[in-house]
């Protein structure tokens, strides 16, 4: 393909990029946004593919195996694993970016001398650096999504120490790797294994250090770090629209892990150096009878509630994505909305495991977006509010977060769920949620609890009413 033809592809594409952030801002446009993704993608592709004109074979071949995965994943993941998705697939742009690395390294073709190769040796040894952090660090964040490794974090003695020895550690490796690389061809290899192999330690050990309830900035983080593997890669293939993307993601990853820091009053530095979320939610029995009693209620008994408010409140956690609530919750929703009640869902910046998780839910079972609303947004109005429904929340509405100076969330802004007339929590036991936290939300005058998997509840209070 002529060049000028692929430059005004790579150029359609970013647009199309920039195009699609912009779209995925707002729920109303995020399907439009997907849409403007998905056609500058397949041009970048179709671009690329035509400017190469030898192993056409293995390319071809490489398309079809990862596309055929890409089609079965897409086909059998769930929406409740979205986050585990995402966090593998931030795992592969990582290791693609370690792989290449090593490839453009070890090219025979190279012919760089003098300042070039240094540059040119310093942009691959970033490019295996941050694609190999990125590579362990998701990791270990799909195995703690998953449930395959627990939510605690692992606080090592002496770990911010360790930190900092293993970044000086990659600094003085670097200054070897350039040393050995001008002086010959394929020298240097050796240091650059050094580096990749304290990178994979440095993105194990950094996640293992935050705790469950930071996950929603792990992910984020992870995002921003795959970007920046990916405009590495640009750098080390000298493709100008893999530069462009990779700082398109890079940057819109960063700007999201400070949205959720800040949503959660939190500053990045403190979640990369140990986030909150000490115990992976198990019960406090003994919490539960220093702070009180608990009234639980049946379904028939939650439905009369609701047919007789006027001003609904429901805010969704991760428990409505495990129990599949979110299609019931819909069906009551349009149904209290035909008796003119008026239905609204505050929605939590960091409610779920990634960000946006619950916005994607509610559109997956075509709730309205004109009744979804952001934390900020709604917060003045509880007091207003005659029922609020928690599904699988737990430290998004606990008030512990403004009244505990010594809690792990104190500050943390939250759903004020309990200034409403009524809360009815949603919950299948008395367990903490993921910063090991007890909610006194749970034993208020105003609350009430169900209890039991959110989706066979749903459906029987879907019935009364």
């Amino acid at each position: 393909m002529n060049p000028g033809i692929v430059t005004v592809s790579y150029i359609g594409a970013t647009i199309l990029f920039i195009l699609a952030l912009g779209g995925l801002s707002n729920p109303d446009t995020a399907r439009r946004g997907n849409i403007y993704g998905i056609i500058g993608m397949f041009i970048a592709l179709v671009a690329t593919i035509a400017g190469i004109t030898a192993n056409i074979a293995i390319l071809v071949g490489g398309l079809v195996i990862g596309g055929s995965i890409g089609l079965v994943l897409a086909k059998r993941v769930q929406m409740t694993e979205m986050p585990e998705l995402v966090a593998i697939l931030h795992s592969l742009v990582g290791m693609a970016a370690v792989l290449v690395g090593f490839a453009n390294f070890m090219d025979p073709i190279s012919h760089f001398a003098g300042v070039e190769l240094t540059i040119h040796d310093i942009e691959t040894y970033l490019g295996i650096l941050i694609g190999a952090v990125t590579f362990s660090g998701s990791v270990i964040a799909f195995g703690k999504l998953s449930g395959k490794i627990g939510g605690n974090p692992l606080l090592l003695p002496g770990r911010h120490w360790l930190n900092l020895g293993l970044l000086v550690g990659t600094i003085y490796v670097c200054k070897m790797f350039v040393d050995q690389s001008a002086a010959g061809h394929g020298e240097g290899l050796i240091p650059l294994l050094i580096m990749t192999g304290i990178a994979l330690l440095f993105g194990i050990h950094m996640v293992m250090a935050i705790g469950g309830a930071d996950m929603p900035v792990v992910i984020s983080m992870l995002n921003s770090y795959s970007g920046w593997a990916a405009a590495a890669t640009g750098f080390m293939l000298n493709n100008d629209l893999l530069i462009v993307v990779g700082a398109l993601v890079g940057s819109s990853g960063a700007i999201l892990s400070y949205i959720m820091c800040r949503a959660m009053n939190r500053k990045f530095l403190a979640v990369i150096a140990g986030g909150f979320g000490t115990t992976s939610g198990s019960a406090a029995a003994a919490v539960e009878g220093e702070q009180g009693e608990v009234v639980a209620l049946e379904a028939h008994e939650v439905a009369q509630l609701l047919k007789d408010a006027k001003e609904i409140m429901i805010i969704p956690g991760y428990g409505m994505a495990v129990a599949q609530a979110q299609h019931i919750v819909h069906e009551i929703t349009k149904a209290l909305r035909a008796k003119k009640t008026n239905v609204r869902f505050g929605i939590h910046p960091v409610a779920g495991r990634m960000p946006g998780h619950m916005n994607v839910l509610l559109a997956e079972a075509r709730v309205p977006y004109d009744i979804v609303y952001e934390m900020d947004e709604i917060n003045d109005d509880f007091p207003n509010i005659d029922v609020s429904i928690v599904i699988g929340a737990n430290d998004i509405v606990n008030p512990s977060a403004q009244t505990d100076p010594n809690s792990p969330i104190a500050g943390m802004p939250v759903l004020e769920c309990w200034k409403g007339k009524t809360t009815i929590v949603l919950k299948r036991s008395m367990a903490t949620g993921y910063a090991g936290v007890q909610n006194p939300l749970f034993f208020k005058e105003n609350t009430r609890m169900l209890f039991g998997d959110a989706g066979k509840t749903l459906d029987e209070v879907f019935k009364a009413l």
